[in-house]
């Protein structure tokens, strides 16, 4: 099998040469503010689910949520969805936005034997040029009229972003995209989620475990443990004591390497409770 060795400092133009990224188009586009939740609390009974949680993502940008399980990143996208409420806090959305939604799992049973072609249509009508030019954008251009209980699980997994991307959204949800895609085929998804942001300037929320990608193609890192949560830059949050305590001291230092840099704790009114210094000696 093929192993996927990543140094701290990889970047989505390390992984692929041939992508050119314009950042300053990108920067100005991220001025753009799509989606943002603002100390946004969700409980489930006695449990506290989301407390006091406030997000943004922006046109251009990629936002990537991981935590441990049960730490909340299903409610939150599905509060920011608008599929489940929230008990307290607010979501703005920007007038006019369209969102592209890339769910988890798809329950291939259900569907039976529909083509591809059919399933696509099912999130509204498309011409069969746009069926083509979505599925040629995903890199499965040749499988419309297959069945889908006959393709495999990364094919899958493409044909449902195509589906999203029929919407021509400006904010693109994915749940957990590079789920059942060999090493070679989830680095190919890297490069597509990049280009896809930067060929329609779109913001791209992405649920995953998958901390590669994370290395890879991630703007904002978003770290979700029980009842607290950290953002920020991958180089800065991979220091960030919530992700130790979520991913472990190994993992950690591995994808942060030797380089020290800055974070702070804050509490929900936005004061500064821990901060560390560049030899790493915290402050309190």
């Amino acid at each position: 099998s093929t192993q996927l060795q990543f140094t701290s400092r990889v970047r989505m133009t390390d992984l692929r040469p041939n992508t050119k990224i314009d950042q300053t188009a990108s920067q100005l586009a991220r001025q753009h503010c799509l989606i943002s939740t603002h100390g946004i609390c969700v409980t489930f009974g006695k449990r506290t689910i989301l407390d006091q949680v406030s997000i943004k993502v922006h046109s251009g940008e990629i936002v990537t949520l991981v935590g441990s399980n049960g730490a909340g990143k299903s409610t939150l996208v599905r509060a920011m969805l608008g599929i489940s409420s929230v008990n307290s806090g607010r979501i703005t959305r920007s007038k006019g936005l369209r969102i592209g939604y890339s769910p988890q799992h798809v329950n291939r049973d259900a569907i039976l034997p529909m083509t591809v072609k059919r399933f696509l249509r099912l999130g509204g009508p498309a011409t069969r040029e746009r069926l083509e030019a979505a599925m040629q954008e995903v890199g499965a251009g040749s499988i419309l009229e297959t069945a889908v209980s006959d393709i495999s699980g990364g094919e899958l997994n493409r044909v449902i972003l195509a589906r999203a991307l029929l919407r021509n959204p400006n904010l693109l949800v994915l749940d957990e995209p590079f789920s059942n895609v060999d090493a070679n085929g989830q680095i190919e998804l890297y490069g597509l989620v990049e280009r896809i942001r930067n060929r329609q300037q779109c913001g791209v929320l992405v649920v995953t475990h998958d901390l590669h990608f994370v290395l890879a193609g991630t703007d904002t890192l978003i770290c979700l443990g029980r009842r607290n949560y950290c953002s920020g830059s991958p180089e800065d949050i991979f220091e960030h004591p919530l992700f130790v305590d979520v991913f472990g001291r190994q993992m950690a230092d591995h994808y942060s390497g030797t380089d020290h840099c800055h974070w702070n704790v804050r509490d929900s009114n936005s004061h500064t409770l821990i901060e560390n210094d560049p030899d790493d000696q915290l402050r309190v």
